[in-house]
């Protein structure tokens, strides 16, 4: 299988494509053709275990790994640190839906199932490809990348990972999820500004020649962990065949029956994942774009304008959402376009100097047929955090309440009854306050003490990669101008 960049640039193979995580044309590296699975191929996943089926789907879109070093790879990656043997389990939520828990790994957030596993594709393919001098990882954040990039490549030989993440911008335990971390090979950055300028700033750096000179000069070579990298976006597709498979093998549904997935989406990786398992052969009904009030997509797949011209921007309850350039949806434009690389190309020069763009009206079609959108604001985020735990005794942390409120709101105006899954992208510990203020309808005290009046609240328990926050040394306390982000990178490395 060879992987094609969203702007026209050479094919390369799918390790090439993770070595480097971007196109050196700017593009973002799609599958040149999908593997396609079989119902009873599908249906032969219902009893394996997590790590099985990541072999089953990942062997197929990675040919270019021999079967043992894949095998290896999934095994270190889920063998432990999760606190789930399911890995990432599917419950019932509430009477008309099933919930995706995907934050039972180390930082409890949905991005672990990725990276987790990334550290060993990247290190595989970079002795693929003869790559002897270290590989730099620099990774954008709203939040929850950040710290699931470093715990995944902590000490790990030959790499070294540097986050950048917006000042102010993300929850508390969030913040000091990054700036706690240990190990020789990680450095933190704030950034003054918000997630966008963080990421047009790794962007900026991936794209720049004197900076690329200068790594090879030190003996690195850059890389990314941000899901611009399909290192990160392929495990990602594994977890929706695990939800289909458990669905099957509980009877909530019967093979070849669609189902409907609610994602909440900022950048539109996660949500990009099940598209491309439904390429694969998924049995998927319909992806519906959940957002918070920075809604940008949901303007988009109902309109087919991306207009952030006079957008705002929200700081929110829902931080990991809190983006307006949806990095992925380059790579569902590429397919709605004919896989059209001059026109993608076309369509972001024209986002980065008009900040806007319309796309024509067969790609909007095509778009709609697959995908719905709505969103919800801060009132409605609280107020289904507290409905989901009075109703239905389900903890949900503010951005699955976005997806769980998108959903039913979906499901009300369509009358839509295909079966249905939420899906559940952090721990509410990791946003404990928010979500004891919309239980309960007040706070005291920081994050901390909030986790703990929750677990009494609720009888649930705080999990100690949380309690044990406040008590950690912070490591990393550099701030840096969005301008100035290429320049932190090397003083960091002095």
């Amino acid at each position: 299988m060879q992987m094609l960049s969203t702007r026209g640039g050479a094919a390369v193979t799918p390790s090439m494509a993770i070595l480097r995580g971007l196109a050196p044309d700017g593009g973002l590296y799609v599958p040149a053709s999908f593997p396609t699975f079989t119902a009873a191929e599908i249906e032969a996943m219902v009893p394996m275990r997590y790590a099985e089926r990541a072999f089953a789907v990942l062997s197929r879109f990675l040919p270019d790994f021999d079967a043992q070093e894949l095998r290896d790879a999934i095994d270190g990656a889920y063998g432990s640190g999760f606190d789930c043997a399911q890995i990432a389990p599917v419950v019932k939520a509430g009477p008309h839906a099933h919930a995706l828990e995907l934050w039972h790994g180390p930082t409890l957030a949905f991005k672990d199932m990725a990276l987790q596993l990334l550290p060993y594709l990247l290190t595989l393919s970079g002795k693929k490809h003869g790559e002897t001098r270290e590989v730099f990882i620099l990774v954008a954040t709203s939040g929850d990348t950040g710290k699931a990039a470093l715990e995944g490549f902590l000490d790990v030989p030959g790499t070294r990972c540097c986050v950048f993440y917006p000042e102010g911008g993300v929850s508390r335990a969030q913040y000091l999820q990054m700036v706690t971390t240990g190990g020789k090979n990680t450095h933190v950055i704030a950034v003054r500004g918000n997630f966008d300028d963080a990421q047009t700033g790794v962007k900026r750096i991936f794209s720049d020649p004197q900076f690329a000179k200068e790594m090879d000069r030190q003996g690195r070579v850059l890389s990314s962990a941000n899901s611009i990298n399909f290192g990160r976006l392929v495990p990602q597709i594994v977890y929706y065949f695990s939800a289909y498979a458990d669905l099957l093998g509980e009877g909530a549904i019967r093979m070849g029956d669609a189902v409907n997935f609610s994602v909440p989406t900022g950048n539109f990786g996660d949500i990009l994942a099940a598209d491309y398992a439904q390429k694969a052969g998924l049995p998927v009904g319909k992806l519906i774009c959940a957002s918070n009030e920075n809604n940008v997509l949901t303007d988009f797949i109902r309109t087919g304008t991306y207009d952030i011209r006079t957008r705002a921007f929200h700081r929110t309850i829902s931080p990991s959402m809190d983006i307006l350039i949806s990095s992925n949806l380059e790579r569902l434009l590429f397919d709605l376009s004919g896989r059209d690389g001059a026109r993608i190309q076309e369509l972001m020069t024209r986002l980065s100097q008009d900040k806007v763009y319309t796309i024509a009206p067969s790609m909007l079609d095509a778009l709609r047929a697959r995908y719905a959108a709505g969103y919800v604001d801060e009132a409605g985020i609280r107020a289904e955090i507290a409905r989901a735990w009075r109703d239905d005794h389900i903890l949900m942390d503010p951005h699955t309440a976005v997806a769980s409120a998108v959903l039913r709101e979906y499901q009300q105006e369509t009358g839509d009854s295909t079966p249905s899954v939420i899906v559940s992208t952090a721990s509410p510990y990791k946003f404990g306050a928010a979500v004891l203020e919309s239980i309960s309808g007040s706070v005291s005290g920081d994050d901390f003490t909030c986790c703990q009046a929750l677990s009494e609240l609720t009888g649930t328990s705080v999990p100690d990669a949380i309690a044990r926050l406040p008590q950690l040394p912070v490591r990393h306390n550099a701030v840096c101008d969005k301008d100035a982000m290429a320049q932190a990178v090397l003083d960091a490395l002095r």
